[in-house]
């Protein structure tokens, strides 16, 4: 257990404590959604008494201490599984996911995930901000989602890493095939995503509980009932994409929970074509882009020939 001890200054008046502690005039070196977990499971105290809510205000001279646990030994079991890796270095890598691969271990599916693999292919070295089910892990895609995922081997690369992802300075752009013709060839859908108050595994367009999510797209080709579109994440919601287009009565095609199935295929015509990013340790700006999947090479062939 590591002892973190901080005062809080210049402060204009209040302030979030879990914004604060993640916030530069800190430096605690931690992510929001690390140090809200820390809040949550009591191992945060301002002036000697325990916070237990991350909204809790801090002032100038409040004493905030944190309890940082060692970090939990990875009891993810290794799986020797084909990876396509699309770049490597000491700190991170990025990887092309296959459709239907789980990326980390939950109910269901405790083997065969991408954690699964990443652990044999790191010999268990991967950042530990996420715990021991999703060790490395900086951002995710839907199983039947394909396409470029970066993964963070160190702590320094993944806080790096998930500071541009909050600053929407990480760069996503995905392809779909959405169903039917949108009105413009190129535009912005901007509606809150929260989660859905009937079913709660789904996401939707709401203003309660929600936050804001920006979606840039663009038409590539238009086909009998059908297009290719492109679409960049300013946001990273879960299901934005799938949530956008069926909000806006274009679902992507085969999309089983914001739209409808499409025969021949299992689950959503997307894949995570583009990803850019700053190197959270060289300061190098990297992209990477993906060759579309077979399968979606298929749809495309079929549709052209409608």
């Amino acid at each position: 257990m590591e002892l973190l001890e901080f005062i809080a200054e210049d402060i204009e008046t209040t302030e979030r404590l879990d914004k604060w502690l993640c916030s530069e005039k800190c430096g605690s070196g931690l992510t929001r959604s690390a140090l809200q977990k820390l809040i949550k499971d009591g191992s945060v105290s301002v002036g000697g008494k325990t916070v237990t809510k991350s909204s809790f205000t801090v002032k100038n001279g409040d004493v905030v201490s944190v309890n940082v646990p060692e970090p939990e030994l990875l009891d993810v079991s290794p799986e020797n599984i084909p990876l396509e890796i699309v770049y490597e270095d000491n700190d991170l890598l990025v990887v092309n996911k296959p459709k239907g691969m789980v990326v980390h271990p939950a109910p269901g599916n405790y083997s065969g995930t991408l954690v699964n693999a990443l652990m044999y292919h790191c010999s268990g070295r991967l950042s530990s901000i996420n715990g021991v089910i999703r060790p490395g892990i900086v951002h995710r895609i839907d199983k039947l989602t394909s396409g470029l995922l970066i993964v963070a081997k160190t702590d320094a690369a993944h806080v790096g890493l998930a500071e541009q992802i909050k600053n929407h300075t990480f760069t996503r752009e995905y392809q779909a095939v959405i169903c039917g013709h949108l009105k413009e060839p190129q535009g912005t859908l901007d509606y809150p995503i929260g989660r859905h108050q009937i079913d709660r595994k789904k996401m939707c367009v709401t203003e309660k509980n929600s936050k804001r999510a920006v979606t840039h797209y663009t038409v590539l080709e238009e086909f009998k009932g059908y297009s290719l579109v492109s679409l960049k994440l300013e946001t990273g919601r879960t299901h934005q994409i799938r949530v956008h287009m069926s909000y806006i009565g274009h679902p992507v095609l085969g999309d089983e929970v914001y739209g409808r199935p499409y025969k021949g295929i299992e689950g959503q015509c997307l894949h995570a074509k583009k990803i850019g990013f700053v190197h959270p340790i060289s300061g190098e700006y990297l992209e990477f882009d993906s060759e579309l999947p077979d399968y979606f090479k298929k749809i495309l062939s079929g549709l052209r020939n409608l």
